[in-house]
């Protein structure tokens, strides 16, 4: 494991499209952990252990918005490094969109991505 390996964070309850995310972003390199509702994704985020969070709007237990907010609050989860990019298939009001897109690093509708081009994408982060 070298040092450049960057921490994804796969917060999805859909079990075969967080499994097919993680096999094409760990053959790119990326290590991966998924969690499958928004309680323990919220918990295993606010680790700081993570480069990047992939985070569906629709999961079990708490929103994805919900998370967001509570990742986005510096007295719950100060200086938090990760990038977080919403995934969503929700279809979104342009108003409610935008505020979510706010907060987020970066934002992709999941049947308009291929896991290849999501990897692509997360290649380009910084």
């Amino acid at each position: 494991m070298t040092p450049t390996t960057k921490k994804v964070l796969c917060i999805e309850d859909e079990l075969f499209i967080s499994e097919m995310y993680a096999r094409a972003l760990q053959r790119s390199g990326y290590e991966v952990s998924i969690e499958l509702d928004g309680a323990a994704g919220l918990k295993a985020a606010q680790t700081n252990q993570f480069d990047i969070i992939l985070l569906d709007l629709m999961i079990p237990s708490m929103t994805g918005v919900e998370v967001l907010g509570h990742l986005r609050n510096p007295a719950e989860t100060p200086e938090l490094k990760a990038k977080i990019i919403i995934t969503t298939n929700l279809e979104q009001r342009e108003d409610t969109r935008s505020d979510i897109e706010k907060q987020a690093d970066g934002y992709v509708v999941k049947a308009e991505l291929t896991p290849r081009e999501l990897v692509a994408f997360l290649d380009k982060l910084n």
